[in-house]
């Protein structure tokens, strides 16, 4: 079911099956397959393809070419460059040893948790089984393979923690007792893991 107020091109394919929230814009090529949730105010760029019973929130911003597969859940306010990949099998085989064709019995699906204000730059793959916290920053090209705290900055492959980022999307400074941001002055702790 699609709201009224969204703004689909005439070559994306839309599942009857999804639910699309007011004020989101759909542009061309972009598939959608059934089941998919996509909040209110969110941007779906070009050639994006969104599998099925996907969760996406509210002011979502999936950027050009992205795929983003089952399993995956998008919180509000998340980022997704152009050319991300969010997978979600961790040992992806065509065949069976004996070399006869695999099903879907022989998948097991690995989900992703992208929460609120996170980013994640262009061309980065996220690997299932994973959580990316809250206004954390994927570098372009990292390949994560596992967690990311809240405000984590992440680069390289296998990506690896290098700092910290306010939710303006600045790297913080490191103080004494935590974290600083120079632009909006907010002070930040990490929490232990």
């Amino acid at each position: 079911m699609t709201n009224d107020n969204v703004s689909i091109h005439p070559t994306a394919e839309v599942s009857p099956k999804a639910q699309i929230g007011a004020g989101t814009r759909i542009w061309h090529l972009v598939q959608i397959r059934e089941g998919v949730h996509i909040g209110r105010n969110c941007i779906v760029g070009k050639d994006v393809y969104v599998d099925f019973d996907v969760k996406i929130g509210d002011n979502v911003k999936i950027q050009n070419g992205s795929l983003v597969y089952h399993g995956v859940t998008l919180e509000d306010g998340v980022f997704v460059g152009p050319q991300v990949c969010l997978t979600n099998d961790r040992n992806p085989r065509a065949i069976t040893p004996d070399g006869q064709l695999k099903g879907n019995d022989d998948w097991v699906v690995g989900p992703i948790l992208v929460k609120y204000g996170a980013s994640l730059g262009a061309c980065s793959v996220i690997l299932p089984n994973v959580t990316i916290g809250r206004f954390a920053l994927i570098a372009a090209g990292a390949v994560v393979t596992r967690n990311v705290p809240d405000h984590g900055l992440v680069v390289g492959n296998p990506a690896r923690l290098t700092g910290y980022v306010c939710g303006c999307g600045r790297k913080m400074e490191k103080k004494e007792a935590g974290y600083h941001c120079p632009i909006c002055h907010w002070d930040f702790t990490p929490q232990e893991s």
